[in-house]
């Protein structure tokens, strides 16, 4: 079995002092531990996240980024912007994303392109809303999400990607897939990419599930067959609910 990788989401949550009271006492609890461990953290805190986890088995992702290096895009980061701060991670597309800001497969697609070129490895988030899910369109929009936003992605380039399947309807609203039809929905997608790619390949893509995974229930999740992980929302801004995941399997 793979090592999992557990991500941090932390939104827009912590400002510098509780970043570095957060990451200071994260540190020690997870240093043990064989899986990755990320914390995706506003763009305000990187800096500090950056130098804390120096040295350390931490790593450290940003929650978004531009397909353009430079130029009149008020508000956005241009992925260079993020390595040249040690930034190994970013999350692309994630539903609040696409839910509030407009986010589509076709700019997931660009912002995912323009992170691997920068060197960043990109945390690409897929997922149905529930109406979807109950209108039977669950594998229709999640295939559509595959082929869409992952269009021009190379094998190559694929294996610097890290997918999560996070159900809109599970985010932020303490309702939580069963950990069967977790793994059931990352199974489907992981059948997709197998399409596109070959089941070589799809078999070694980590998809986590990122839909209110918390301490409590985690270890249920992360034994399922094709649950590579977690990104994980609330619980990441308690060190010690976070680590208690990191130390699931």
């Amino acid at each position: 079995m793979k090592n999992k990788i557990i991500a941090g989401n932390w939104k827009m949550n912590k400002n510098r002092i509780e970043a570095e009271q957060l990451v200071t006492e994260l540190i020690p609890l997870v240093k043990d531990t064989k899986n990755t461990v990320i914390i995706c953290v506003p763009f305000t805190d990187l800096c500090t996240a950056v130098k804390l986890t120096k040295g350390t088995n931490i790593h450290v992702g940003a929650q978004n980024c531009h397909w353009k290096e430079s130029g009149a895009f008020t508000g956005e980061i241009a992925p260079s912007m993020l390595t040249e701060l040690g930034v190994e991670y970013v999350v692309i597309g994630h539903s609040e994303r696409r839910t509030y800001f407009g986010e589509t497969d076709q700019t997931v697609l660009l912002r995912t392109k323009a992170a691997l070129a920068a060197g960043l490895k990109p945390i690409v988030c897929i997922g149905e809303t529930l109406d979807e899910r109950n209108s039977g369109n669950m594998e229709n929009v999640l295939r559509r999400q595959v082929v869409e936003g992952f269009k021009d992605i190379t094998a190559e380039e694929l294996a610097n990607v890290v997918v999560a399947y996070e159900p809109v309807w599970a985010i932020g609203t303490g309702v939580t897939a069963t950990d069967e039809q977790a793994n059931d929905a990352i199974k489907f997608v992981r059948s997709v990419f197998a399409e596109k790619y070959g089941k070589k390949a799809a078999n070694a893509l980590y998809i986590q599930y990122g839909g209110s995974m918390n301490d409590g229930n985690a270890k249920g999740l992360l034994a399922m067959s094709d649950i590579d992980g977690g990104l994980i929302g609330g619980a990441s801004l308690v060190a010690t609910k976070f680590a208690t995941i990191v130390h699931s399997k």
